[in-house]
């Protein structure tokens, strides 16, 4: 009562499971739950960080964007169980190689993500420091994994698993550029990586990135340029030994609004690479069949027999007989005046389905033309069942032929086989006299090169084959 102290009265509660929930929240909202690794949302608060210490240091980084290489095939024959065990296994082998003040970071499915933090004031020491890492990771985890786990009611398995990686590398220094942009820097040189063939490492920097997206624009306009019909059709003259025109080769050409003429050597991949080649493919085989029915009615040009080059993505279409006598049909154009042409690699994925179209469309006097020749991907017993109609020496060969002797064997290998086959040869790329008299002296007796007309466009190639006007007076 009159407010003097007399004791003290304690409520203890244990908060302990609380804190350890807090704890776990937070790690859950910067860090892998599988691997415990730092999670994308750490990782851009990391690489943040190591590029404002770049900055103040002058020192050059590194981001190493890893990919473990078919590592489909682990949760396909084992089960996710297996593939999380794997994961778990590759983020302590990654991480065991790294430093204290370097980051690894899980940034999702089996990619992987490592920060290394301030390699050295100098570019080139940067790399090799960087490339010594990506070696030494290469080798880690391509080591055997053997993986134990447990399925109910059974005894614990172990699965033994090769695995490899390939890995991206993006250098950088302060903050010239953003972290996506790093990101997507390493990104790409790890696709590289996995283009060239897996279990490597590639780089990438600025340079690169401009370059593909230069690429990338340029597969962008080449849509549009087979929709607003840029892409045209040119006919390079196939000559025989009396210098007499007996066909030509229908070549894509294409003129871009404002980089004027496109090689083909770089637009053809990418209409591969994009499936553009099959609406592109379809449209040349159109216009040649229409051209042939104009030349029909011309007694200068009505022997003219024009060759259209089909890529293998077009070969394995189900439907390619029918759209090729489709075409025919439609353009009224002549079978027999028309020959296809294939390279050597269409026949390494499906010999049996090639050879049966190539049979089909054989039956109805269509020809056929082995391309680029010469590669040594042909088996001689392949070879023997196609029904060919001519082998094409690919312009490789004929370019040197003069002072490479294993060109010319090449030439003369190609010629005696041609022989036993019974069909015909053609040499192309023949840009000298000295090449067409070689090639002559072997038994090679048509040609098509720059030495007698590059390709044209159809009104520019008929004045080769049609005689001029006698002219008045």
């Amino acid at each position: 009562r009159d407010r003097r102290l007399q004791g003290v009265f304690a409520a203890v509660r244990d908060i302990t499971e609380r804190k350890q929930a807090e704890r776990q929240i937070l790690n859950l909202a910067s860090h892998d739950a599988l691997t415990q690794l730092p999670n994308r949302r750490l990782l851009d608060d990391r690489l943040s960080q190591t590029m404002a210490n770049s900055k103040r240091s002058g020192r050059y980084s590194a981001l190493m964007f890893l990919d473990l290489d078919n590592f489909k095939t682990v949760n396909d024959e084992h089960g996710h169980d297996v593939g999380d065990l794997l994961l778990i296994e590759a983020a302590h082998r990654i991480s065991s190689c790294m430093r204290a003040v370097d980051t690894v970071a899980r940034f999702g499915g089996d990619e992987f993500v490592v920060i290394l933090s301030e390699l050295d004031l100098n570019r080139n020491q940067s790399i090799t420091h960087a490339t010594l890492v990506a070696e030494k990771l290469l080798a880690v985890l391509s080591k055997p994994y053997a993986l134990k786990y447990e399925q109910k009611g059974k005894a614990e398995t172990t699965v033994e698993h090769d695995c490899t990686a390939s890995i991206g590398v993006a250098l950088f220094l302060g903050q010239k550029n953003s972290d996506d942009d790093i990101l997507k820097w390493a990104d790409l040189a790890m696709y590289n990586a996995k283009d060239a063939g897996r279990n490597t490492v590639c780089f990438c920097d600025a340079q690169m990135w401009s370059e593909n997206t230069t690429r990338q624009v340029l597969e962008e306009d080449l849509r549009d340029a087979v929709l607003q019909k840029q892409i045209c059709v040119y006919f390079q003259a196939q000559f025989d030994r009396h210098n007499q025109v007996i066909g030509a080769d229908a070549l894509l050409r294409w003129q871009h609004p404002s980089r004027g003429w496109v090689s083909p050597r770089e637009f053809i991949p990418k209409a591969e690479r994009t499936g553009l080649i099959l609406p592109m493919g379809l449209w040349v085989l159109e216009s040649a069949c229409v051209q042939l029915v104009r030349w029909s009615k011309r007694v200068e040009t009505t022997h003219l027999t024009v060759t259209v080059n089909v890529s293998g993505r077009q070969l394995v279409q189900r439907d390619f007989v029918e759209q090729v006598m489709a075409t025919l049909e439609r353009t009224g154009a002549n079978p027999h005046r028309l020959k296809i042409e294939m390279k050597e690699s269409v026949l390494l994925a499906d010999v049996e389905g090639v050879v049966a179209k190539m049979k089909a469309l054989k039956d109805s006097g269509v020809g056929f033309s082995l391309d680029d020749f010469g590669k040594g991907l042909t088996s001689l017993s392949d070879l023997n069942r196609l029904p060919l109609d001519q082998l094409k020496i690919d312009q490789d060969f004929v370019r040197d032929i003069l002072v490479d002797p294993d060109d010319a064997a090449v030439a003369k290998i190609v010629l005696a086989l041609a022989d036993s086959l019974e069909v015909a040869v053609i040499a192309e790329g023949v840009e000298t006299q000295a090449q067409r008299d070689f090639l002559a002296g072997l038994g090679c007796h048509k040609y098509q090169g720059y030495l007698f007309s590059p390709a044209l466009p159809a009104h520019e190639f008929e004045a080769l084959v049609t005689p001029p006007l006698p002219t008045e007076g």
